[in-house]
């Protein structure tokens, strides 16, 4: 049996997070599941974004990422960091909603496909800047890809439970 590569191991954690079977409890995917869209645009706490606007946000990020990667340099967010959702809510907008999601995630890992591993090392951006995820590694930023996915299932599981 041959051994995964480094890129290989990484796609499996971003896949597990994503839409698999995550170590920390439920997928981004399996906490969504069910949800309306009336559901979605609520804000059953005020100072906290809808369940709508973090797939909005993890969609930017994931298309960010792999725009990132592509042109191998720190690029602007894809879209806003946090798009605004409709102010009428639908299900078909909803459901395209988190079918622009998964298909941000599927074109992150289909270019994670080409990538070799030695080009997990090369920094994108020149200095470290938390507020647009500058200045770290390819790996880093793939590995905080996988995270960020969890962390918003993990609101996501909070806001339902408030619904």
């Amino acid at each position: 049996m041959q051994s995964m590569s480094e890129v290989q191991r990484i796609i499996d954690q971003l896949q597990r997070a994503f839409d698999g079977d995550a170590w920390s409890g439920p997928s981004l995917q399996a906490t969504l599941l069910g949800v309306s869209a009336a559901q979605a645009a609520m804000h059953p706490l005020l100072q906290a974004h809808s369940i709508w606007e973090l797939v909005l946000h993890l969609t930017t990020w994931s298309d960010t990422v792999r725009q990132r990667i592509e042109q191998r340099q720190n690029v602007p967010p894809a879209a806003a960091d946090w798009p605004v959702a409709p102010a009428v809510p639908s299900e078909a907008a909803w459901q395209q909603a988190n079918h622009e999601l998964c298909l941000a995630h599927e074109r992150l890992v289909a270019l994670l496909r080409t990538l070799p591993d030695a080009d997990l090392e090369q920094v994108l951006g020149t200095a470290r800047d938390r507020a647009d995820g500058s200045g770290v590694s390819i790996y880093v930023l793939l590995h905080g890809t996988a995270q960020h996915y969890l962390y918003h299932a993990g609101q996501i599981a909070l806001l339902r439970k408030l619904l």
